[in-house]
Formats: C-alpha cells, structure tokens, sequence
C-alpha cells in the first residue's frame, strides 16, 4: 500500500513553493485550490489529483503518469483561450499540476444563473475556443471533454470577458504509442459525438461535435440529446444522433448543424468552425474576424455583457462545500409611525400687485361703510 499522503488545507505549503489559500473547484481527476507561488509572488491554481491513500503501488504510479501526461500534454498547448499549466510537482507522494489562475466561472455556473445565452455571446466563445482547438489538434493533441464546465470566462478588471479552455486530464495525443487505461477517467456523455458513444476512437471531429454540443447548449439552455440520469438510454440517443432541432440559434443555425453532422468525414474542421463562427460576429458586432478572435467577450457597443461581469462563486471550503456568501443582516423592521393627517396643500402667494389692490378695495370698503353708518345716524337725529 501507498504511505499516508497530507490532507490538503489552507496554509499548507505543497512542494516547498505553493501555499495553499483556499479550494476554488474539481477537475476531472481531483480538486483544485488557489495558491500563492512563494517564489514568483503571483496567484497560481494547484490541480490535486485524487488521494492516494489506500491504493496500491500500481495503481498509485497509474494515477502519477496520468497526472505527469496531462501536464505534458497541456504543456505543448501554448494559446491565449487555453489555461496554461506552469508546473507538475510530486508532493508526499501526490502529484499536483500547478496552472494558471483566472478569477472567473465556468460557462455552466453562468448559464444555471442566466439560463441561456445569445447566439451571438454563444458565437464569440465558440469562435475564441475553436482557435485554441485548432492549435491544439495542430500539436497533435485531442481534447476529448470539451463541455460547458470546462470553459471558464473570466468576470473582474480589464481581463473580464476572457474565455480559457481548461481540464486536458483526459486528452490524448494522437501519435502516442502507448495509451493508459482509461477506467479512471471518462467524458460526459451528453457531449460525445455520435462514433463516440458507438466505442470508436476519439479525434478531431468528435472535438469539434463536442464544441457544437456546447454551443448548442449555450443557445438552448440544454444539450442537443437532454439530460438523463439514465446513462444508457442517453448514450443510446448519442449513438444514433438524435439531436433536437435547435429553436434559438437563429442565423448560427447552419454552422451548428453542420457541427452535429453524424457522420465525422462531414462536419466541418476546427479551423472551418473558427472562420466561420468568427465571421458571423464580426457581421453583427460591426468588427473584423481577428478582432473577434483576439480580444475579450463583447457587446455590438463593446461594453462586457452582464453575465460575465457576475463576481465569481465563493471559493470551497477545505471540507469541499461551498461557503456561504457574506450577505448583509437584513434591515430591521419598520417601527410603527403615528397617524398622521396630510398636509394641507401649499397656496401661492398672490402677485404684488393684487395684494395692493385687495388692501385697497378693503380701505374703500371701509370708507363707504362708515359714511353710510353717518348717513344713517344724521336721517335718525333729523327725525
């Protein structure tokens, strides 16, 4: 059996360089924590593999090569759209990739807030993800789980709006001679392509059919085949690629559709999908397509759309929950206020020439009554 390997814990210093802060999320094979580099005084995020404690031997060396082979593999991607991996250490035993951090959530937290996104936001992601996609199957590299919680756009500063592909744990080069056992990890299979589901070999094209799916999902709220908590009865939906025709995608309908074509030799590559998806945004938003690829999620105004500006989650307890958000003490309530009877409407002052007048008219009014009172009292002494 393997020797006890550390818990990890804020303040806990792995390999001697990366103090631990606080636990932001899980990756495919383990949980990530956001850290201090003590060398390079900057952010990183340490990617802990799954405890080794109670293993053997073989399948602990199984687990290290995995984690030393994504390391590996994300290493060879260098593109401003993939989250870029700095370092793979051993420590006590457990391996950790150590990543870039980005403040930011994944397309799924956004979409369970917002529900859905517009075709165009959904373009401008899928265009800057198939950029990086395009390099990495330039670089031989096959993603393999590209999906909603897999995409990250970044939501403080001036970097807000910025979209990193992340989790190559379970990529594979495709001129690799040797291939590990692949038990310990696996797709999500709402976003397989069709071959995929029937057991075929993964390769570019059921990447680009897996960025469709997200795609789609961006549009619609939910993946091209539902949701199911029965496995093989949505597999089985995979494999004979029973999509639902989308009914928001509007003018990206038939570049998503070409996307989801069941058969791999006819979709399209992902350098066609980059080009093309890049260009319908720069139709609507009144840019260039490289303006669109190298720059950050943007409104036809250029201003950051509003669910991108949404502050990032609470980040994860030790214990692996979530905390709970620093909401302030509601307000107290109202003390009940004496009756009181409204004010009586405020009257404008006449002008000053009618005060003039009114005094004078009562002076007349005056004058006449008093001679009339005389008049009255001399017709009574007469008499």
């Amino acid at each position: 059996m393997t020797t006890a390997h550390r818990v990890p814990g804020p303040d806990l210093l792995v390999a001697g360089r990366y103090r631990l802060h606080s636990r932001i999320g899980d990756g495919g094979m383990g949980s990530v924590w956001l850290a201090k580099d003590q060398l390079l005084h900057r952010d990183v995020a340490c990617k802990r593999i799954i405890s080794l404690d109670g293993l053997s031997e073989e399948s602990a060396d199984l687990i290290r090569s995995k984690a030393l082979r994504e390391g590996r593999i994300a290493a060879r991607l260098s593109h401003d759209n993939a989250v870029a991996v700095h370092d793979v250490v051993i420590d006590y035993g457990t391996p950790w990739l150590v990543m870039e951090y980005a403040p930011s959530r994944s397309v799924a937290q956004i979409l369970h807030t917002v529900g859905t996104l517009s075709f165009i936001d959904a373009a401008q992601i899928g265009a800057q993800l198939a950029a990086a996609m395009t390099q990495a199957h330039a670089a031989g590299i096959v993603h393999r789980d590209i999906k909603p919680g897999n995409i990250l756009i970044t939501g403080k500063g001036p970097d807000a709006g910025h979209v990193k592909l992340t989790d190559f744990g379970i990529a594979y080069l495709k001129h690799e001679e040797t291939e590990l056992d692949d038990d310990l990890v696996s797709g999500t299979p709402a976003y397989f392509a069709p071959e995929v589901a029937r057991g075929s070999a993964p390769g570019d094209a059921s990447d680009v059919y897996s960025l469709g799916a997200t795609i789609y999902t961006m549009v619609e709220g939910e993946p091209p085949f539902g949701v199911s908590d029965d496995v093989p009865a949505l597999l089985d939906r995979v494999a004979r690629a029973q999509i639902r025709p989308p009914q928001k995608a509007g003018p990206l309908e038939p570049i998503l559709l070409a996307m989801l074509t069941p058969g791999p030799s006819k979709r399209p590559t992902m350098a066609q999908v980059r080009d093309q998806l890049a260009g319908l945004v720069a139709t609507y938003n009144h840019t260039t397509p490289a303006q669109v690829l190298e720059g950050r999620i943007r409104r036809a105004d250029g201003a950051v759309p509003v669910w991108a500006l949404t502050t990032p989650q609470a980040p994860r307890l030790s214990t692996g929950s979530y905390a709970r958000s620093s909401l302030p003490a509601p307000p107290p309530p109202p003390r009940a206020m004496p009756m009181a009877y409204p004010p009586r409407a405020a009257t404008s002052r006449p002008p000053a020439w009618q005060r003039r007048f009114l005094a004078h008219r009562t002076l007349v009014m005056s004058a006449v009554s008093a001679a009339v009172l005389v008049v009255v009292l001399i017709l009574i002494m007469a008499l």
